[in-house]
């Protein structure tokens, strides 16, 4: 069983950065890879970035956010750079045991956080 709570969502003008944390419970978080996955208002849960030793990014936001990982801590991170107002959404941290080193769909993850909310004004 793994637990994931996220953090770090806020308001933040167009062009800025922000970090979002996510922070898991269990013994074996390293054998997961984690995910960062986003929704926004009317639209479907759509995949961000994932890490386990690789990483691999949504082309949407390939250069502009960078997902790492603190394995001894069982913290992930999303830093967000140069956001734009369609980076707007409630993003989730989420955890898959069987990962092939890309992207996966939202019913795909085993685990998933309550989302912390990101808005980007324009």
């Amino acid at each position: 069983q793994v637990q994931l709570v996220e953090s770090g969502g806020k308001l933040v003008q167009a062009g800025g950065s922000l970090r979002l944390s996510c922070a898991a419970s269990g013994r074996t978080f390293s054998s997961y890879a984690m995910g960062w996955f986003r929704q926004a208002p009317g639209k479907e849960r759509e995949f961000v970035a994932a890490s386990r030793g690789l990483t691999y990014y949504a082309d949407s936001v390939k250069g502009r956010f960078t997902i790492s990982r603190d394995n001894a801590k069982n913290l992930v991170y999303l830093q967000m750079n140069s956001l734009k107002p369609e980076d707007t959404a409630v993003y989730y941290c989420a955890a898959k045991r069987v990962w092939y080193g890309n992207s996966w769909s939202a019913g795909e993850s085993d685990y998933w956080g309550q989302g912390t909310q990101v808005t980007v004004s324009s």
